[in-house]
């Protein structure tokens, strides 16, 4: 039965069908939550992060599933809000994580890594003779509470809203000379920050990781664009945040009553790459689970 339904969904990939998962399949066999189960994951350079499911938290009256992880998460660089979920619910709508302001401060982390960047080149060539010229700019970010990892029912090559992301740069660039001040000297430029995360399940795969070879697994694909709507109304922007975050294609994929087994970030434009693949789990089981 199994056999025939591959084949029957790669020709209807060929014929550019969408299509939703057998009956049967639902988004809680694809993020097992069982407290007592772990995954232990190692990135592209050895590093190792275990994640650990834990007992229910209640959140504002609300009821969440939740992680904890080994190492934390110190520095928001290396926060990815695909596989650090600490607390989430799975819902009659699909699997939503509860990232509250996480994703805002990993998302201005990495924008100021690349603002950083642009001020040093400013300072370096704002100064001739005796006229110099500051460059300094200031952050704002806001991203909704919710990220959404997977609806349901699933449906491939059928695009969702994952996640919005709001919010300012202020560039500010001061320019002086000892002998008198410059009119207008100062020039402020106010970028609006307006991002909308997409998500799309591209179809299934066979996947090998350290942990062993896992079949059917989703593979969902994540990407940034600008939210042209807002954009009109803050006025058009010389720069796109989505060029100065540098984060272009995020790739999950899920295998059935394991989770997450490999992830892989991805830029167009600077060819950087972040991975994490899993290496070692146990999944507890629950009454449901035994029958």
């Amino acid at each position: 039965m199994l056999k025939r339904f591959r084949v029957v969904f790669s020709l209807l990939l060929i014929f550019g069908v969408s299509l939703t998962l057998i009956a049967g399949e639902s988004v809680n066999d694809y993020f097992p939550r069982t407290s007592g189960s772990f995954w232990v994951y190692e990135d592209q350079d050895g590093n190792r992060l275990t994640r650990r499911a834990v007992e229910e938290k209640t959140i504002e009256g609300e009821t969440y599933h939740a992680f904890n992880y080994e190492p934390t998460v110190e520095d928001w660089m290396d926060y990815e809000h695909y596989v650090h979920p600490n607390f989430y619910q799975i819902r009659k709508d699909g699997i939503a994580f509860f990232v509250g302001d996480e994703v805002g401060k990993a998302f201005e982390a990495r924008l100021r890594k690349e603002m950083e960047l642009d001020s040093k080149k400013q300072q370096g060539i704002s100064t001739t003779g005796d006229v110099s010229a500051d460059f300094s700019y200031a952050i704002e970010i806001d991203a909704q509470d919710d990220f959404y990892l997977l609806p349901t029912p699933v449906v491939f090559d059928k695009e969702w809203t994952a996640m919005r992301i709001s919010g300012s740069i202020t560039l500010k660039l001061k320019i002086q000379r000892p002998d008198f001040q410059i009119p207008s000297g100062d020039r402020v430029n106010a970028i609006p920050v307006a991002l909308v995360e997409k998500g799309k399940v591209v179809g299934t795969e066979t996947v090998k990781t350290p942990a062993g070879t896992f079949e059917d697994c989703i593979k969902i694909e994540y990407w940034m664009e600008d939210d042209t709507e807002a954009r009109k109304k803050a006025e058009t922007a010389k720069l796109t945040p989505s060029e100065a975050s540098d984060i272009d294609l995020t790739t999950l994929w899920l295998a059935p009553k394991v989770g997450i087994v490999k992830f892989v970030r991805t830029s167009t434009t600077s060819k950087v790459e972040k991975s994490l693949e899993l290496t070692q789990y146990k999944i507890e089981s629950t009454d449901s689970d035994e029958k």
